[in-house]
């Protein structure tokens, strides 16, 4: 291979590492950011509190509001991460961010800072957004973090939390980084 080939090699190499190292960065960011706020709890069980109302404002929704997604949005903007601007959960998984859907044949497993969903048929709608902090190949279930949530998973909780889900629950996955 002449020189000047070997060094197009190198350099191609060298922007594709760093890609993937910046990449990988931006993930454990987004993980760090997020973990941090479990714990987080409203003040008084209504959607409201200081932190919540934090995350409420940052895809503009008021107190008061369900705030699972706004709690996603928060740590993307947070982190500086580009990604949807919306305290609607529906909005978070369009086909163009999709990665993942229960019972789709060409699925990426997921990933930690992956947004995951829930659908409820009683909303006929993904109703529950959360993120995925570990997929692992072969286990049924799923670790996340989720705002607005509660010890037995419901979607109007009282704070934030780490759960454990089975990976049928899941219905869809998106990813931003």
């Amino acid at each position: 291979m002449g020189t000047y080939k070997t060094c197009l090699l190198i350099f191609f190499l060298y922007c594709f590492s760093f890609g993937l190292v910046s990449q990988n960065n931006k993930l454990i960011e987004i993980q760090k950011i997020y973990t941090a706020e479990i714990g987080t709890k409203e003040l008084t069980g209504h959607n409201d509190g200081k932190r919540v109302e934090e995350y409420l404002h940052s895809c503009g929704l008021k107190r008061g509001q369900p705030w699972c997604a706004a709690f996603v949005c928060w740590t993307f903007k947070k982190a500086g991460v580009k990604a949807i601007v919306s305290g609607y959960s529906p909005n978070w998984f369009t086909t163009k961010y999709v990665i993942y859907s229960r019972g789709g044949k060409h699925n990426i497993n997921p990933q930690p800072a992956d947004v995951g969903g829930l659908y409820f048929a009683d909303k006929g709608r993904i109703a529950h957004t959360f993120f995925i902090d570990e997929w692992k190949e072969g286990s049924s279930n799923a670790i996340t973090v989720e705002g607005n949530t509660n010890s037995q998973g419901s979607r109007e909780g009282e704070g934030c939390y780490r759960k454990r889900r089975s990976k049928t629950q899941i219905y869809k996955v998106s990813r931003y980084i």
